[in-house]
C-alpha cells in the first residue's frame, strides 16, 4: 500500500464516522478517544507499516501493540490485512468477528455481534464478499463464500449463507429478501 492510499483511507474513515475532514479532527479522534476511528485508524495503520520496507521495523510493532489493545477493550477481531474498501463504519463495539480472507467493500457499517465467517465444507465453501454500501444489522452473520451485492441491508439476528442481489432487504434464518429498498437511509457521509 503506498502512502496516498493509506492517507485516503484514514481520512475517507474519518469522514464517514465524523462528517469532517480536519486534520485536527483526525488527531482528536485518535488521542481523545472516537473508538470507532481509533480503532480503524490503527487497523489501517498495521497494513501501511506492515508493508513498508523501514516502517514495518519500527512503527509496525508499535501499531501492532495498540491494535491488539483495541481488540480487547473494544470486543473486536478484524485482522488488519482484511481487504477493507474506503469509509468504513463500525456502529457499536461487542463481539465482531471478520475472517482476515473475507472482503468489504467501500462505505460499509458493520454493527455488534456481526460475523463474517470461513464455510470449510460444502457448496459455500469459502469466505463472504461484501458489496458497497453495505449494512450490516447487529448480530447478523454471513457464512461461507457469499456474495452481498451493493446497497444490500442486512436486518438485526440475520443470517445469510446464499448470495444477495443488489439494493435487497434482508431478514431472518436463513436470510430472505423481503425488498429492494436496500440502505438507503443507513448508510451516510460516503465518499
Amino acid at each position: 500500500m503506498k502512502f496516498h492510499d493509506y492517507k485516503f483511507l484514514i481520512f475517507s474513515d474519518l469522514y464517514r464516522i465524523n462528517a469532517d475532514l480536519r486534520t485536527s479532527t483526525l488527531i482528536k479522534s485518535v488521542i481523545f478517544g472516537n473508538e470507532t476511528y481509533q480503532y480503524n485508524f490503527w487497523m489501517r495503520t498495521c497494513a501501511y507499516t506492515r508493508g513498508h520496507k523501514l516502517l514495518k521495523f519500527f512503527l509496525y510493532p508499535v501499531s501492532k501493540f495498540i491494535l491488539n489493545h483495541y481488540e480487547y477493550k473494544y470486543g473486536v477481531s478484524i485482522p488488519y490485512d482484511t481487504d477493507i474498501g474506503s469509509g468504513f463504519y463500525i456502529g457499536h463495539f461487542g463481539t465482531i468477528v471478520v475472517n482476515n480472507f473475507s472482503k468489504i467493500g467501500n462505505n460499509c457499517n458493520i454493527s455488534q455481534g456481526v460475523t463474517l465467517g470461513m464455510a470449510n465444507r460444502g457448496s459455500n465453501k469459502g469466505y463472504p464478499e461484501i458489496g458497497n454500501n453495505v449494512y450490516l444489522g447487529p448480530g447478523a452473520k454471513i457464512i461461507g463464500a457469499v456474495k452481498i451485492g451493493n446497497n444490500v441491508a442486512v436486518g438485526a439476528n440475520c443470517v445469510v449463507t446464499k448470495d444477495m442481489p443488489d439494493n435487497a432487504v434482508v431478514v431472518g434464518v436463513p436470510g430472505k429478501v423481503i425488498s429492494f429498498n436496500g440502505s438507503t437511509g443507513y448508510i451516510s457521509n460516503t465518499v
